[in-house]
């Protein structure tokens, strides 16, 4: 359900991600939660389908979508497997829209093309062993050799990282012992064929566990001096500006997981009898059905509102920050909600909602956890009261 009118595309690419999450997604997440992965050729067919380039121009083999029929989607694949929709969000809105909005063209036209048909993954790599909320802090060096850059350090928490064909990598190129802090950063374009980069260690995850996250550890790492994206000491700009765009990805991937909750619980209270009658027709369990349902509205229209903003070429910071705060803690909280109305059964792997509690998790967390989200948006409130 969504609260404003559809356009034609929109209810189109809604529908075709509906049926490709059913009929190509669905009946495989159990088994790739338990294997921890799933076969890369699904995401190969995201590409062929278009949904790896909603966002990217049609100049560049990208859909040239707008933001609403982007997340219409993302959603869409969500409730089907949250870990397929992750590696589709940070491809997205990341690596992607870092290029489109800083490359040169000849990176647009090396890197971009190819990722908007899906032909290559890409990877986003900010965050280190040190470096978390703290992003600024970083390590990472890179060092100017002719005609290159060499990089050095680790990076952690890297979504798709051990299969991504293009990386954007965070790297600080100030030569004063990090005295520069955000203004001293640099984003390179990292492919896994140079020399010096190693796949690091496979996390062992709680949730999104089909999808992959590791650790890349760059050895004096040789990137051409063609693969600095944008200009140099501008990289974390770059990347606080595409998070904002991120998080609005995450907030339609963890209302994903909040309608999963939801759809499972309505089944299961029909057919689930107690008492001698459906346990749907108890009051306590429509309630929760009830506020599952209105928060579920509520994150999706402060999204969709959200979008169409962001399209408007307005500053989401705040409204994104909100929104990515909200689903996300709807996620998690629906999910709780459904495991209470499986009772025991919810609590085993026989049932989508355990899955559906572990991956609810992690919204909370990564693109920003929800303490720094409440940072940023009491920091934007108290700068509008200071403009008045």
């Amino acid at each position: 359900m969504t609260l404003t009118a559809l356009t034609d595309v929109q209810s189109e690419i809604q529908s075709l991600a509906r049926t490709f999450a059913r009929e190509e997604i669905a009946p495989h997440a159990s088994k790739w939660d338990r294997e921890a992965c799933f076969p890369l050729d699904v995401a190969r067919r995201m590409g062929e389908l278009g949904f790896l380039g909603m966002l990217i121009p049609e100049q560049y083999d990208g859909l040239g979508l707008d933001t609403v029929s982007y997340l219409l989607a993302l959603e869409e694949i969500a409730v089907a497997d949250a870990s397929v929709a992750v590696l589709m969000s940070v491809h997205n809105s990341l690596p992607t829209q870092m290029l489109l909005h800083f490359g040169t063209d000849a990176q647009r036209d090396r890197f971009l093309r190819p990722m908007a048909r899906g032909e290559m993954i890409g990877a986003f790599a900010l965050s280190e062993p040190e470096a978390g909320s703290d992003a600024s802090s970083l390590r990472c060096q890179a060092t100017r050799d002719g005609n290159a850059w060499l990089l050095s350090g680790t990076k952690s928490w890297v979504t798709s990282g051990n299969f991504a064909d293009v990386i954007v990598v965070m790297a600080r190129t100030d030569t004063a012992d990090g005295r520069l802090g955000s203004r001293g950063i640099s984003a390179f374009i990292v492919t896994p064929d140079l020399p010096g980069f190693h796949v690091g260690k496979k996390e062992d995850k709680m949730g999104l566990r089909a999808s992959p996250t590791v650790q890349l550890n760059f050895d004096a790492l040789r990137v051409p001096a063609d693969n600095v994206l944008g200009d140099e000491g501008q990289g974390f700009i770059y990347a606080m500006r595409s998070l904002d765009n991120g998080r609005l990805g995450i907030a339609a991937q963890a209302i994903g997981i909040a309608r999963a909750s939801l759809e499972a619980s309505l089944d299961y209270a029909a057919e689930r009898k107690q008492f001698g009658q459906p346990i749907a027709d108890f009051q306590a369990i429509q309630f929760k059905l009830a506020d599952m349902g209105s928060r579920i509205a509520a994150a999706r229209a402060l999204l969709h509102a959200t979008a169409e903003s962001k399209d408007r070429g307005e500053s989401t910071t705040m409204h994104g920050s909100m929104v990515k705060l909200l689903a996300s803690e709807t996620a998690m909280w629906a999910a709780n909600q459904a495991v209470q109305i499986f009772g025991g059964y919810g609590y085993v792997k026989d049932y989508p909602v355990e899955k559906l509690f572990r991956d609810a998790k992690i919204t909370e967390i990564y693109e920003g956890t929800s303490e720094i989200q409440r940072l940023v948006i009491a920091r934007e409130l108290l700068s509008e009261r200071a403009r008045r």
